[in-house]
């Protein structure tokens, strides 16, 4: 095995779960700026998370909608310009159908007469 490829510089941090407030202490090497105040009165780096064990579905036994970035407006806006140019397209169609059929209906009427 490789020597020296695991960090050594774990220490305590308080991970904060930003749906219920959830928070828990354990190691960790990830960063941060900020810190926050633990029950055993120390202070320790804080990192604030979307998601964990307390708010996940699959663990809570809940079925909601965790939409943190927008992601189902953002469908839905898609979905919507979509309909629209597809509307666009059948009218045009329809227009350019009737075009056609007036002018073979002029060129119909002019070799009759």
């Amino acid at each position: 095995m490789k020597k020296a490829i695991h960090p050594n510089n774990y220490r305590l941090v308080v991970f904060e779960d930003l749906n219920n407030g959830f928070r828990f202490l354990t190691r960790s090497t990830a960063a941060s700026e900020e810190s926050t105040k633990w029950e055993d009165g120390n202070e320790y780096p804080l990192i604030k998370v979307h998601v964990s064990a307390a708010s996940h579905p699959y663990f809570t036994g809940e079925e909601r909608i965790l939409d943190i970035e927008g992601r189902v407006d953002k469908f839905k806006a898609r979905s919507a310009v979509a309909v629209e140019a597809r509307q666009k397209r059948a009218n045009a169609a329809k227009k350019q159908a009737q075009r056609r059929a007036t002018k073979l209906e002029k060129a119909a009427n002019s070799s009759k007469a």
